[in-house]
């Protein structure tokens, strides 16, 4: 049985944040809101509740799904290496609509898909995602809709698509007009931008310190 919390009162919040936090650290699901469109999360580390989200989008591994952050240093233990374009990219645009795609640190246990070795990383400007994500630690978040369907503006339209697969709602109203997150893959030698969405190209060259062209 899913529980809905307003995330407009200050009371429902916190005790939804702490149900959301529960059911994180128990292996279920929760919806969030961010600054894009509502998310399905689950922790990034318990591979078993990365299933399950994928299940409950009626998605498979050929799509991994990325991975929400509560600050810039958090990023440090995830990957790699933090290349000095990736650190301009942060810095200009977290917490913010940009995700980043980095060769993960290959010492973690995660199973997030078939990522070939990489990692989607973001950071979302969103009170509620942000306080969740600094109490559990990074999550697999992806759009909170069925694949193939509309990505969920408010928690109710997360609820109707989703429905008792998700533990907890966390209700932080309507997030507007749905536009994506930028996506930046900086794995290979060339910036490649895989999808353009809230932040530009050209806001992107600009940060990078190179011409647009020279994005793939």
């Amino acid at each position: 049985m899913s529980t809905v919390y307003d995330c407009s009162k200050r009371e429902s919040r916190a005790e939804g944040l702490a149900a959301a936090a529960a059911s994180v650290r128990s292996s279920r699901l929760v919806v969030l809101p961010t600054d894009t469109v509502y998310g399905i999360g689950a922790d990034a580390f318990d591979a078993g509740a990365v299933q399950a989200l994928l299940r409950a989008k009626n998605r498979g591994p050929d799509m991994p799904v990325g991975v929400l952050v509560g600050s810039w240093s958090t990023v440090d233990g995830l990957v790699l290496g933090v290349p000095p374009q990736a650190r301009a990219l942060i810095e200009a645009f977290w917490p913010g609509d940009l995700s980043i795609v980095l060769p993960h640190a290959p010492s973690l246990q995660w199973n997030l898909g078939q990522s070939r070795g990489t990692v989607m990383l973001r950071m979302p400007l969103h009170p509620v995602a942000l306080e969740l994500l600094r109490d559990v630690g990074p999550m697999a978040v992806s759009s909170a809709n069925v694949s193939g369907r509309p990505p969920a503006a408010t928690a109710a339209e997360a609820q109707d698509q989703l429905g008792d697969s998700v533990a907890v709602y966390l209700d932080g109203g309507s997030s507007g007009e749905p536009v994506a997150s930028s996506i930046v893959d900086l794995t290979g030698d060339t910036p490649v931008v895989l999808r353009e969405g809230a932040v530009t190209r050209a806001a992107i060259a600009e940060v990078m310190g190179i011409a647009v062209e020279a994005l793939a």
